[in-house]
């Protein structure tokens, strides 16, 4: 199956739909943005400290995988020249429609976040990467390009999940009952029938990735990393146990 291709059209889905996480920002959160008054999200819930930002003002930098009109036009109106990679073309909508209702400049490319192969060496500054990793079957390739194309002394901000939510049965979870129920690594299209469910919804499959890919892949892509802190998801009943998501903050020496 084309993992690709399948995401592709739900997350298309997901903006018809109305998903959160495809509602481009209004307005006013632009304008604050142009006084330099802003904060994102690279997880669901817990804005990231401005700290690790370097200024905005003139910086290159890639919304890798981050289409839906919420970060990107938000960095663009604070200052930084704005490419946005994403797989899904109706969440690269959102990123327009904010641009052209703002007067923003925001450069658009659809395409896999495992290959960047379309940007040359060192071309940008910053990379910003919030949870969707978990969307494609490898993560490993995604840090080997974006330390590629980021320049020396650049960073890499990213987002994702700790891979032990995915050992959980989610529906008797959400029951109440904390049923171990998966290996990982674990990938929904291994299990028909949750796959099957997750296409009647038109829902994107989701991969999990260990913490030897998450963290020890930027490692050994070559970044140095100089920021860590956990998160929880919203609406989950396992993130009333625990914090199940991360943020990173690395550097290309």
């Amino acid at each position: 199956m084309d993992i690709r291709a399948y995401n592709r059209k739900a997350w298309d889905s997901e903006v018809e739909s109305g998903s959160p996480w495809t509602i481009p920002v209004s307005h006013e959160v632009i304008e604050a943005a142009r006084r330099g008054k802003w904060s994102v999200l690279l997880t669901e819930q817990k804005r990231v400290t401005r700290e690790w930002f370097p200024p905005m003002q003139g910086l290159d930098l890639l919304a890798l995988a981050c289409g839906g009109g919420q970060q990107a036009p938000i960095f663009a109106a604070a200052g930084a020249n704005v490419t946005v990679l994403d797989n899904s073309p109706r969440q690269l909508d959102r990123d327009r429609e904010v641009a052209e209702r703002e007067g923003l400049q925001i450069q658009l490319i659809e395409g896999d976040m495992r290959d960047l192969s379309m940007f040359a060496d060192e071309s940008f500054d910053l990379i910003f990467h919030p949870i969707s990793n978990v969307f494609v079957p490898e993560v490993r390739p995604v840090w080997k390009e974006a330390f590629r194309v980021l320049r020396h002394g650049g960073t890499l901000l990213a987002g994702f999940m700790n891979p032990f939510f995915y050992i959980f049965d989610i529906e008797k979870a959400e029951q109440g009952i904390m049923e171990v129920a998966y290996k990982l690594p674990y990938a929904d299209s291994e299990h028909p029938e949750i796959m099957q469910k997750m296409m009647e919804k038109n829902w994107p499959l989701e991969h999990s990735h260990s913490l030897d890919d998450q963290i020890g892949g930027q490692i050994d892509a070559g970044f140095h990393l100089i920021g860590f802190y956990e998160s929880k998801q919203s609406n989950s009943i396992i993130s009333e146990y625990t914090p199940n998501q991360i943020a990173t903050r690395a550097l290309k020496p």
